[in-house]
């Protein structure tokens, strides 16, 4: 078993400071330990935090050039140990060998080759009548990612923010740690200057709050929970950096009318369900006609309970377990509660699957008679669970789609484009996907309401590492 007892500071791979624990890392699959893990404290903040202060004084004064060639050599690094990364990810957090092969590891490489064109072609400086306008790097940027997709969000903070000139401290989850010390290895490798990237572990209240409350930070970039996101901004208001936040989600899915009720009802409970259910974006609630219901339960049901759950390291497996047993105890007190309320299980329900005796695995689950006021209509759950809610007018969609908290992303199924997009435009979410486009990860990603500010990913994920100075002349 591995003992990861290292941090990643100032191009070293250092001892944690006096005070740090170990903590099991645990394979979802199993509920066996896989590793232990050494947890920072506020003292490796400090240190982390003043090696990225020392480095942004060389690295913020960089040429566009010299970051182009660190992003090549990061790529270049990341590619060759794609395999390793999908490997760790399956055994950190349960995903399906298929979805780690296929996105969980590659989409990391993604995100480095969209900032590298990106910065390619970036307008760093430009002019306001005489007034010579420059856009310089915020300073010493601290990361917090989450541990469901955790390269998405590695990645997409990290390229963006060394491509501005920052200098970074990085704090994966403590729950996925294997992946990002392979990351932070690859880093190394690609001659990362020392001090430019660090990376220490540690959870929310001890290292998390250490970092986004720290004089020498200037900006905080969070994934997580609306609650996460909630601490991060209080702890950084005093010394009033930059809080940048994709927070959590309760996405709609409008049927439409005119839509193919199969294709879209089938779609839909695939999307949720993918990577157990634990994606921020998943369309968790299902808005179908009610003259229609029946119809898309029936559809719903069928295609829920096809899903084969099971072995992540099987390539049949669609469903893993839940990535830890604090995720798996909230989903299954909220199937209990969706129960509770009203709610009517058509597919999945409580307990584990007949089978699975063992690790963190649940039913992918699917409830009728929902309406948007009950608890599992209006929070977020993380796991395989779908509500499907009717409405009888275009009018009552919208209204109820909207009726949430969240507005990360949102989803249109319609036979008529102009008229999905005529209903796109009303959702209050950072993103909308008419019939189930590709996502765009060159497009600017983010939420509105309590899903968070900001925006990740192309010209708009550089932009946000990055402050306006204006040279009057």
């Amino acid at each position: 078993m591995k003992t990861l007892d290292r941090f990643y500071i100032h191009g070293e791979w250092v001892t944690p400071a006096a005070g740090s624990t170990l903590v099991d890392v645990i394979n979802p699959a199993t509920e066996a330990p896989v590793a232990r893990l050494a947890m920072g404290t506020a003292a490796d903040a400090d240190r982390a935090v003043a090696a990225a202060r020392e480095a942004f004084g060389t690295w913020s004064q960089s040429t566009r050039e010299e970051r182009i060639a660190l992003l090549e050599r990061i790529a270049e690094q990341y590619r060759a140990r794609v395999p390793e990364l999908a490997e760790a990810v399956r055994i950190e957090m349960g995903a399906p060998v298929t979805l780690c092969n296929a996105m969980q590891a590659p989409i990391g490489l993604v995100h480095i080759q969209n900032t590298l064109e990106v910065l390619r072609n970036f307008a760093f400086e430009t002019t306001h009548g005489k007034t010579w306008l420059r856009r310089e790097p915020v300073g010493v940027a601290a990361l917090i990612t989450p541990w469901n997709v955790p390269l998405n969000q590695i990645a997409a903070k990290v390229a963006p923010a060394l491509a501005a000139g920052c200098t970074v401290v990085l704090k994966p989850s403590e729950i996925a740690p294997l992946d990002a010390v392979i990351f932070a290895e690859i880093m190394h490798a690609a001659g990362t200057p020392p001090g430019v990237f660090n990376m220490i572990f540690g959870d929310g209240p001890s290292v998390g709050a250490a970092l986004s409350s720290h004089p020498d930070v200037d900006m905080v970039s969070i994934t997580g929970s609306t609650r996460a996101g909630v601490e991060v901004a209080k702890n950084a208001a005093p010394t009033v950096k930059r809080v940048a936040q994709e927070l959590g989600g309760k996405s709609p899915l409008v049927v439409l009318d005119d839509a193919d009720l199969k294709t879209a009802v089938s779609t839909a409970v695939a999307q949720c369900m993918v990577n157990t259910g634990q994606v921020c974006v998943a369309p968790t609630r299902l808005l179908v006609p009610r003259t229609r219901y029946d119809e898309a339960l029936a559809i719903a049901a069928a295609t829920a309970g096809a899903l084969q759950v099971g072995d992540p390291a099987d390539p049949a497996t669609k469903i893993g377990p839940l990535s830890n047993s604090a995720q798996f105890d909230k989903v299954q007190q909220m199937i209990g509660i969706g129960i509770e309320e009203g709610a009517r299980v058509i597919a999945g329900g409580p307990g584990r699957p007949e089978g699975l005796e063992r690790g963190f695995y649940v039913r992918p689950t699917v409830f009728a008679d929902v309406h948007n006021s009950m608890t599992v209509a209006r929070e977020e759950i993380f796991g395989p669970v779908l509500c499907v809610i009717p409405y009888d007018s275009e009018e009552e969609a919208i209204a109820i789609a909207n009726d949430t908290v969240y507005g990360l992303s949102a989803y249109v199924a319609s036979g008529d484009a102009e008229r999905a997009r005529r209903v796109a435009a009303r959702l209050r979410a950072g993103t909308v996907r008419v019939n189930f486009a590709p996502a765009d990860l060159t497009a600017p990603f983010g939420g509105v309401k309590r899903s968070g500010n900001g925006r990740e990913f192309g010209a708009e994920g550089l932009v946000e590492f990055l402050e306006w100075k204006a040279i009057s002349l």
